[in-house]
Order: C-alpha cells, then structure tokens, then sequence
C-alpha cells in the first residue's frame, strides 16, 4: 500500500482542522476597511460579547405575530461553514461562533425570543424553508434575482463572490474581474451556493471567447474545497469575499485572495411571504442604530461590509 496519499491527505486535514481556531483577535485587531483582514496572524477566537448588552425592544417585538410571542422560540436552520460567518472553534460538541450566529442571536434578544438551532447542510435551508421546517434560515445567503422568486430576506450584511488559488500560483494575477479569465481551469466551490448558479449559467462565456471552458467541481463542506485546492485537484475557489479573506489571511491555508468578483446583500432567509420580516428588519435596524451591530462586524473583521439599513428583498446587484 501507498501511504504517501494518505499521508498527505492526514497532513491536509490537520492544517485545516487548524483554521477555524485561528480566528480574529478580540479587539479586531488590523484594518477594518476590508483591504487588511483583521487577524493576519493566527489569534485565539474573539472572546468580547457584543450581544451580552442587547435588550428586548418592545416597540420590535410587537411587530411579531401573537402566536409567536406566545411561544417565545423561533427555529432557525443554521449552516455552520467557516470564519468569520459560523464555525465550530471548539468542536461540534461545543456552540458554534460568528457573525452569523451573533448577528442572530441579537435580533432574538430585541424580539424577545429564544432560538432552537439546529444545524443543516446549506443547500438544504432554502428547500426546507418552504416546508415549515424552520422559521428562518442563516449560512450567508446572498439575495438573487432567482431566489426572491420564492424565498424573502431581511438584509444584514453585504458580502459576495470572490475567488482564491493556492498561495504560489500566479496564472491569474492578483484579480479577477471576467469568468473569461477561467477558461481552461477548474473551479471548485460550494454545493447549492450562488457561485454554483452563476458558474453554471455563464459556462458558455468561454466558447464564444473561442477558449477552452472551465468546469465546476462542487462541494458540500468548506474543507473538501480546501483541501481539493492544495491537492491540485481544482486551479482555482469561488467562495464568499468575507470567507476567502479570513481564509488568506492564515498562513496555514496557503491561499492568496484574487479579490471581489461581485457583490451580494446576504440576508436572513424566510419562505415566501412570511411574516417575520417586518419583525427582523426593525431588529437589525435597531441593532444598527445602538451600535451593537458596528461591534459585532469588528469583532469579526468585516467592518468593510456593514450596511446602513437593513431592508427587505432589495433587488439583486447589478
């Protein structure tokens, strides 16, 4: 037998078992205007607690419909990723941590209500939305022309697409700025994600240039992309700006930043016509105007992609 492969593969997965641990420094330390990831050097994960203050507002909560209040939960699917959006800095016996999660969390605390989390794959929200499943959903979903066909979103963040290679590799240059310059590569990136629709639908963009097409390898986990990209499986990962960033930025990735491709608002997801979204934008907003969410987005590292309000199924960026 051949323990080179494994051996390998062993040595892959203790580098990336490494990353989520390396997570930004409390006082969010480094550049907050996006062109410096905070926390270019690996540091403990944030420990300041932002939502700790946060109070319920009742002038939000009343927003919420009766049964509701009553009942004082809401249960939200949750796709735990990666840094800075939700991961597992302690293990999954442990809370998960992020944006994402803080962000949530505060917006229950204005409402009133509790959460009942419960973790599932991210390709799986959206669909199980519609059924009842959750009463929202979270993984850094971007708000597209397609989506708002059947899901409506409460906008918190303005985050992205953007791509990375493995740290060495210069083919691309330092940015890209046309699927063009894909062509003849293979691009790894998320299951279900937009980076999978938008790769999908422009694949013929190559032909027309008269150049070889890329192909699209897609993964269910952050870490198979990671590590299908240090294996030279794939050239090249479309991911979210904010991921891609915390991800360059240690060392043990071993991946370079090609910069943003395009812009995205994320948003908390809810089936159609929900209505919870009234409750949740006066929430953010709220958040926004106490400078609870100013604090949260530095602890992070992603002050860069604050928003000034919040607002509900805004069009897609053009």
């Amino acid at each position: 037998m051949n323990l080179r492969p494994i051996r390998t593969r062993l040595r892959i997965a203790a580098i990336i078992a490494l990353l989520p641990v390396a997570a930004l420094t409390a006082c969010g330390a480094g550049d907050t205007s996006g062109t410096t990831p905070a926390g270019a050097q690996a540091s403990p994960a944030p420990t300041d607690d932002p939502v700790a203050a946060v109070r319920k507002v009742d002038s939000v909560t009343a927003l919420l419909p009766a049964d509701i209040r009553k009942a004082g939960t809401l249960r939200v699917g949750s796709s735990i990723g990666f840094p800075p959006g939700a991961y597992y800095p302690n293990g999954q016996d442990k809370p998960p941590a992020g944006q994402d999660i803080d962000l949530a969390d505060a917006v229950a605390k204005v409402l009133g209500v509790k959460l009942e989390r419960q973790d599932a794959s991210f390709e799986t929200i959206l669909p199980a939305l519609g059924s009842g499943k959750y009463d929202f959903g979270t993984g850094n979903f971007g708000v597209t022309t397609e989506r708002l066909k059947t899901i409506d979103f409460v906008t918190y963040i303005n985050d992205g697409q953007g791509l990375a290679v493995k740290t060495g590799n210069t083919a691309l240059g330092k940015k890209v700025t046309e699927l063009t310059q894909l062509c003849g590569l293979t691009i790894g990136t998320g299951a279900g994600t937009t980076f999978e629709a938008t790769l999908t639908a422009q694949k013929g963009v190559c032909a027309k240039a008269g150049k070889k097409p890329y192909d699209v390898k897609v993964y269910s986990e952050n870490a198979a992309t990671l590590t299908a990209l240090q294996q030279a499986r794939i050239d090249v990962i479309m991911s979210t700006i904010n991921g891609l960033r915390y991800q360059a930025a240690q060392p043990a990735s071993q991946t370079t930043f090609l910069g943003e491709f395009h812009r995205l608002d994320v948003g908390f997801a809810f089936k159609k016509g929900s209505p919870l979204t009234r409750a949740f934008q006066a929430a953010v907003n709220e958040l926004i105007k106490d400078g609870t969410y100013a604090r949260i987005l530095k602890k992070w590292g992603t002050s860069a992609s604050a928003i000034d309000t919040s607002r509900i199924n805004p069009p897609e960026h053009t």
